[in-house]
């Protein structure tokens, strides 16, 4: 499927193009506004789908919102009609079409024109009213107060919150471009609102202790929960903003005569990474814990663990490598070490199930 996607360098459109080109059985073909509007009609007889993202939203003259967007909708739904093929047409409309402000007309007028295309020719004519769309590519202090917070807090510029407490509905730009190749796989003929399956809800106030929490989470190594959901997508768009120089952050080194020890990332509720090494010869640990346990992986190296139970005096021994990735889990309440017994340094990685506490480490010596 050819898909002609106006708007095609904007913050959706390269989102869109890069997604589509990605997919087998998809191939974009960009227009953007600076394109000769007069090959518009030869672009669209040479495709099979429309993705009309192509607009104004913040233009000098207001009647620019007129031009922009239901003047060039218009000739997109004019060139779709005169190809007498009644392909797919997807426009990128706003919630703002609710509104009785010169953009939201504009937009309604812009959706009235598409809804006129599908009753004449049949087309599968989908439009999405969008709230603020976010995620990589937007460009800062235009229209997305994501993108601006995430561009300042990642260059270490101030951010002003004037209304903590005003409500923000989020779309991630992700989940946007699936929506449409979705919209795209499964055409359905005349007209319909397509909606984005995933839409979040925060506050000003709330978005802007988020993104600075994502930069403060470098110095503290405790990482916010960004696996899931819209911290998930935050945290993916911070990061994009961060300047090239920023792209690594250095980590502290404790190291003595038996090797070095770097902590790496920690989390609130599911632990901490770190590494550690140690010269031929060096044995490390020899204590024991009730409650932490602890999963060892030698990544260069030989190395033998050794296990002794504190009450029964049961002993057990094993030796590993980084050759052969294994696991070897630390049990409460068994003291335990783990001593080079290669001749190259060893260096293995390391996982707490709890963030290191000084004040209460459950960590007992007792050499085997």
């Amino acid at each position: 499927m050819r898909v002609l996607v106006t708007g095609a360098r904007g913050f959706i459109g390269s989102n869109v193009t890069v997604r589509l080109a990605e997919l087998d059985g998809f191939d974009p073909v960009p227009f953007d506004l600076g394109d000769d509007q007069a090959t518009l009609a030869d672009r669209v007889r040479d495709v099979d789908a429309v993705v009309h993202l192509a607009g104004v939203n913040r233009p000098e003259d207001p009647a620019e919102f007129t031009s922009g967007n239901l003047g060039l909708t218009q000739a997109v739904c004019d060139a779709i009609a005169s190809s007498g093929r009644a392909m797919p047409l997807i426009l990128s409309s706003s919630i703002q079409a609710e509104q009785d402000n010169p953009y939201g007309r504009s937009k309604l007028a812009a959706e009235t024109a598409v809804m006129k295309l599908a009753e004449l020719t049949g087309c599968g004519v989908t439009v999405f009213r969008l709230p603020n769309v976010f995620g990589k590519w937007c460009r800062p202090s235009y229209n997305s107060v994501v993108a601006t917070f995430c561009h300042k807090i990642a260059n270490d510029l101030p951010v002003r919150v004037d209304d903590p407490a005003r409500e923000l509905r989020l779309v991630y730009v992700d989940d946007v471009v699936e929506a449409f190749v979705s919209a795209l796989r499964t055409p359905r003929p005349g007209f319909a609102y397509g909606t984005v399956p995933v839409e979040y809800c925060t506050t000003l106030g709330q978005l802007a202790d988020q993104i600075g929490a994502f930069r403060e989470s470098r110095r503290s190594l405790v990482t916010e929960g960004v696996g899931t959901g819209l911290v998930r997508a935050l945290y993916a768009t911070y990061v994009s903003y961060l300047p090239a120089a920023d792209f690594a952050y250095p980590l502290t080194r404790h190291g003595d005569s038996r090797g070095v020890f770097v902590e790496m990332l920690k989390t609130r509720d599911s632990g901490q990474f770190s590494f550690f090494t140690a010269h031929p010869g060096v044995t490390r640990g020899g204590h024991y814990h009730h409650s932490k346990t602890e999963k060892f992986l030698v990544i260069r190296g030989r190395a033998r663990f050794r296990f002794r139970h504190i009450l029964s005096g049961e002993y057990h021994a094993l030796e590993t490598d980084g050759e052969t990735p294994q696991v070897v889990e630390t049990v409460p309440g068994w003291t335990h070490d783990i001593t080079n017994v290669g001749d190259e340094e060893l260096v293995v990685m390391l996982w707490a199930n709890e963030i290191f506490d000084r004040e209460r480490p459950d960590t007992y010596a007792k050499p085997l």
